[in-house]
């Protein structure tokens, strides 16, 4: 019997150690006037945060044998997106926050005009990255993360589900539109990754169904978790202020569903998750304790 708690620990040390050590090489601070940019980069890139999204792409690419550095150069990329869009999202003029992962955030470590350039920053280099021969030889594969990646982190999903996360301050938002507003604003970026492990190894579109289906159920599920833990979580464990959806007045699964509800459908959606997993067997463990972990996390 699979011991999902050790191997999500040894796997996620192990895949954080190597994104740091990556992202140390890609962002060496040059010795010019832009240094400050890249030490603001290297700020919220380096250190701290889950790593789930290169963690996902680790973990879907090994079940299709995909080099792990191929798997990490996407993991970094898709991680990079991920930073730049929180950079954005502790500025003033979106969420206003001071902490991420327990520092201070970009714009209170540097400034508001270097923050904006270290996430566009972020985002352009992202997509120099996949595009690289290094990440795969297959120009074909390289065309299709771009453009599947460029997707998850646009107004088709990312960034227009954080423009519905701000239109939802004060509104009446039903289950429907919450579940459309997470799955652009946190899902699609989830569900990516586990398809650019997919992609890496060929598999074709009608092939990735059940992991998108996966992907999908982890992505509302880590939601709700996220959303409890605004609510009930402690800002010395999380890294960052709690209470603040209820303070603006968000719509939220919990505002919704009401906190035993809203826990009861995550545990419900991390079961039927594990569940699109039945076609593989072992290999797909370290999947199967990611979704496990989605809602057992304080963090």
């Amino acid at each position: 019997m699979t011991d999902f708690s050790s191997l999500l620990i040894s796997e996620s040390a192990a895949v954080a150690k190597d994104v740091d050590r990556a992202f140390d090489l890609l962002l060496a601070v040059p010795d010019d006037p832009r240094a400050p940019l890249f030490e603001a980069m290297r700020h919220a890139a380096i250190g701290g945060g889950k790593r789930m999204r290169p963690l996902l792409v680790n973990a879907t690419a090994r079940l299709f044998n995909v080099s792990q550095d191929a798997a990490l150069r996407v993991g970094c990329a898709i991680e990079a997106i991920h930073v730049y869009s929180l950079i954005h999202d502790d500025l003033p003029c979106m969420d206003d926050d001071d902490m991420r992962r327990g520092k201070p955030t970009v714009h209170k470590a540097f400034n508001e005009a270097i923050a904006v350039l270290a996430g566009d920053s972020l985002h352009a280099l992202a997509f120099e990255w996949l595009a690289e021969d290094e990440t795969h030889p297959d120009p074909f594969v390289r065309s299709e993360l771009v453009l599947e990646i460029g997707k998850a982190s646009g107004p088709s999903g990312m960034a227009g589900g954080q423009m519905m996360d701000l239109a939802a301050e004060g509104q009446e938002f039903d289950l429907a539109t919450i579940t459309r507003l997470q799955q652009l604003k946190t899902g699609a970026l989830i569900m990516v990754c586990v398809e650019a492990g997919a992609i890496l190894g060929r598999v074709p579109p009608e092939g990735r169904v059940h992991l998108r289906a996966y992907a999908r159920d982890i992505g509302l599920a880590f939601q709700i978790a996220d959303d409890l833990l605004d609510a009930e979580g402690d800002a010395a464990v999380t890294g960052k202020a709690v209470g603040k959806d209820a303070d603006a007045g968000k719509a939220t699964f919990l505002s919704i569903l009401g906190i035993d509800k809203a826990r009861a459908q995550a545990h419900l959606l991390v079961d039927q998750a594990i569940s699109h997993l039945s076609s593989y067997g072992p290999e797909a463990d370290l999947l199967r304790a990611i979704a496990r972990y989605v809602i057992e996390r304080d963090r």
